[in-house]
């Protein structure tokens, strides 16, 4: 160890290499070992391709690729389905209350929901 780095409770840099790839490792073996579960638990199990043609609608606010030009409506290009899922579930059943979204949502069944959500989340949300 440098005389610099005595005492300053740095890392060498060998130990920050190693130690960050053991966390990004862990973290995306915890990620992908948790998301199946989660994404089953919570009921959103949509067909993306389904969700794409039930979306069409949703591009006139949203835009064409789920990334909205009017910072009033949200972007939803690449949102997690579950999250998606659930805000429409929300709107649809009048617990969330937007009247320019209730006219859009108020006929979905759940399976259109994660339909849409699933097509969704599967977009970039960099155009």
């Amino acid at each position: 160890m440098r005389k610099s780095e005595a005492g300053s409770g740095r890392c060498r840099p060998w130990n920050r290499r190693v130690f960050g790839r053991i966390a990004i490792a862990a973290l995306a073996a915890a990620t992908l070992a948790f998301l199946p579960v989660v994404t089953v638990a919570q009921g959103v199990a949509g067909d993306a391709a389904a969700g794409k043609a039930k979306a069409a609608v949703c591009a006139a606010c949203h835009g064409p690729v789920g990334v909205s030009v009017n910072p009033a409506w949200p972007s939803l290009a690449g949102q997690q389905p579950v999250y998606l899922a659930k805000q429409i579930r929300l709107f649809r059943d009048g617990v969330r209350v937007e009247p320019t979204m209730q006219p859009f949502v108020q006929n979905l069944s759940d399976q259109d929901i994660d339909d849409i959500a699933a097509y969704y989340a599967g977009l970039s949300p960099c155009p």
